[in-house]
């Protein structure tokens, strides 16, 4: 038989979870096909509901409790576990390249932090991230040449990759949710909202997020124009958010919602006149396609993550992410529904790339077969 290991004992909620979901589900049609005898590593089986009973699982519910358990357990217990299981084709979903031995090793990179670039002015808003950015960089490197590829969203990771490590690498756009499943909900009369136009940016407030700068851009315009912008963070998050809080509440316009269920963030983006998106670091920036099937504006930083992501989208306008007068004349053009739209072209990245888990999947256990068979 064909012996795969796929390694997601990290993933355990939101964009990640899905990650693992998505591969599961994609590899199932392909089991008869190779042959595949199929060994899930997980944090708890329950995680993957129906799908727990396709695969063999090897569950890890203590791996998240310290830094200490997650690497000795890329570093140890996989190498043990590759002299037991003698896989053809080891996949790891959660950024750290494992010490095992196997024929055909992948790693899944998901997290950009490694390339931000430090702001030590505000280091301390955010000490964890700031001190991920340079503890991931390094931990990335780690084994990172043993893999035959290494898997990103976007084809400025993959250049990025490049550069910093000198490796092999394959751009997998991640699955987007479907438009006809969004669930709306009633929006509480708590958020104060009004009949003026409504800009939304939903993220979890994290010193790359730049919402510092959004809110500059909104106590410029609020000088001259009556609109709203809502914000998912109330400064209970983190030090970044409460230094925001704080440098802004006195503008009424900027509404503090804190952290909302999905249900909510969809119904935002029914109601919202446009999308803000000042981010300055994104492996994809999944609310922008979140929100492009709604065919309303979208001003998002002129990044190249967001060029990617935005692709052949009519309705985007991109601004500098450090100037705040900028964005605050965009976000009056859109008020006024005077808006020039800026024309993206999409660059396909160079193979392998793929679009889905399906097309991804079948070049690896290709590629892992030929290597098996001719013996390397």
């Amino acid at each position: 038989m064909f012996k795969v290991v796929i390694s997601g004992v990290n993933l355990v909620e939101g964009g990640i979870l899905s990650i693992l979901k998505d591969t599961l589900t994609a590899l199932l049609p392909f089991k008869e096909q190779f042959n595949l005898s199929v060994t899930v590593l997980i944090h708890d089986k329950k995680l993957i509901g129906d799908l727990a009973d396709s695969y063999d699982i090897l569950e890890f519910p203590d791996i998240k409790t310290s830094w200490n358990k997650r690497l000795r357990f890329e570093f140890i217990t996989s190498k043990q576990l590759s002299l037991e299981f003698k896989p053809d084709l080891w996949i790891s979903l959660h950024d750290i390249t494992p010490n095992v031995d196997c024929r055909v090793q992948v790693v899944y990179c998901h997290n950009p932090s490694p390339f931000y670039k430090t702001d030590w002015g505000r280091f301390f808003y955010d000490t964890t991230f700031s001190l991920f950015t340079l503890f991931y960089k390094y931990l990335y490197g780690i084994n990172i040449k043993k893999n035959a590829f290494v898997i990103v969203q976007q084809n400025w990771i993959r250049e990025s990759f490049r550069k910093m490590y000198g490796v092999n690498s394959i751009v997998a756009y991640p699955l987007l949710p479907v438009a006809e499943k969004r669930t709306l909900v009633e929006l509480p009369p708590s958020f104060g909202l009004d009949d003026s136009p409504l800009f939304f940016y939903p993220a979890f407030p994290r010193i790359f997020k730049n919402m510092e700068m959004l809110c500059e851009a909104a106590e410029q315009l609020a000088k001259k124009e009556r609109f709203q912008l809502v914000v998912t963070m109330d400064g209970t998050e983190n030090k970044y958010a409460r230094k925001i809080v704080e440098k802004f509440k006195h503008v009424g316009q900027i509404k503090f919602i804190g952290l909302q269920s999905r249900e909510t963030v969809e119904s935002f983006y029914n109601r919202a006149q446009c999308l803000v998106f000042p981010s300055k670091l994104e492996t994809w920036g999944l609310p922008v396609s979140e929100f492009m099937p709604f065919n309303k504006p979208i001003l998002i930083a002129d990044l190249p993550y967001a060029h990617e992501t935005i692709g052949s989208y009519k309705k985007a306008k991109f601004f500098n992410p450090d100037d705040p007068g900028q964005l605050a004349e965009d976000m009056f053009q859109v008020i006024r529904n005077s808006i020039k739209f800026d024309e993206n072209t999409l660059q396909k990245p160079e193979h392998p790339f793929f679009t889905s888990w399906d097309e991804l999947l079948k070049f690896l256990l290709q590629f892992a077969e030929q290597r098996k068979h001719s013996g390397k």
